[in-house]
């Protein structure tokens, strides 16, 4: 019986894993379609894009809480998927200028998420893990494309149309390749000892 309740509740790890695995390529789906179709209407898109943004952010917090085997992919994701949530309410509920609202605030996500993925494939390379490079090539892709949408070098609204759908297959793409090189999940994953009870013999 002791034994069984050693042995971590892995249904939040597959949760997050699973969740991050559809959303990121909901992101990438989003960006391609936005980048093939960029007169989309921006109020339609935006209300979409507020959706995902606010699910990713909740998968990201569900993440953060699933202590995972190697705790990399999620542990800058309390803060940043709280971030995430309330700028998709906002997203969804700004209705003046919003191609050049989604413009900073998908800027601003992807490069701090880049900066993040930074940090953690660092962490990644220190743990041992052999594709750690991966998770560094695309995160300083997707980091560089989300500066480039914060300056918005082209006025166009079709061209930024066209960068923010950019931003998102690189965000879906760096988050995919994460959350599949960085996250071990094992059905027998034992309890950490701070999570246990300490019984008086």
């Amino acid at each position: 019986m002791e034994a069984l309740e050693s042995v971590r509740n892995i249904a939040p790890m597959k949760t997050a894993k699973t969740g991050y695995i559809v959303l990121s390529a909901v992101l990438f789906l989003l960006g391609l379609f936005l980048l093939i179709f960029p007169k989309t209407g921006g109020e339609v898109f935006a209300n979409i894009l507020g959706a995902a943004m606010i699910l990713f952010g909740i998968i990201k917090i569900i993440g953060y809480f699933s202590k995972d085997l190697f705790r990399l992919a999620f542990q800058y994701d309390l803060a940043f998927g709280i971030l995430i949530t309330l700028l998709g309410i906002a997203t969804i509920i700004r209705p003046d200028d919003i191609i050049e609202f989604m413009c900073i605030v998908v800027g601003i996500l992807i490069l701090a998420d880049g900066l993040f993925k930074v940090q953690m494939s660092m962490d990644a390379r220190q743990f041992g893990i052999g594709k750690w490079w991966l998770i560094l090539s695309f995160a300083v892709i997707a980091g560089a494309i989300g500066l480039l949408l914060i300056f918005k070098p082209a006025e166009g609204s079709l061209v930024l149309m066209r960068l923010i759908g950019a931003a998102l297959m690189a965000e879906g793409v760096m988050n995919l390749v994460t959350v599949l090189t960085a996250v071990k999940i094992i059905k027998h994953q034992k309890k950490d000892v701070l999570e246990g009870e300490f019984r008086e013999l």
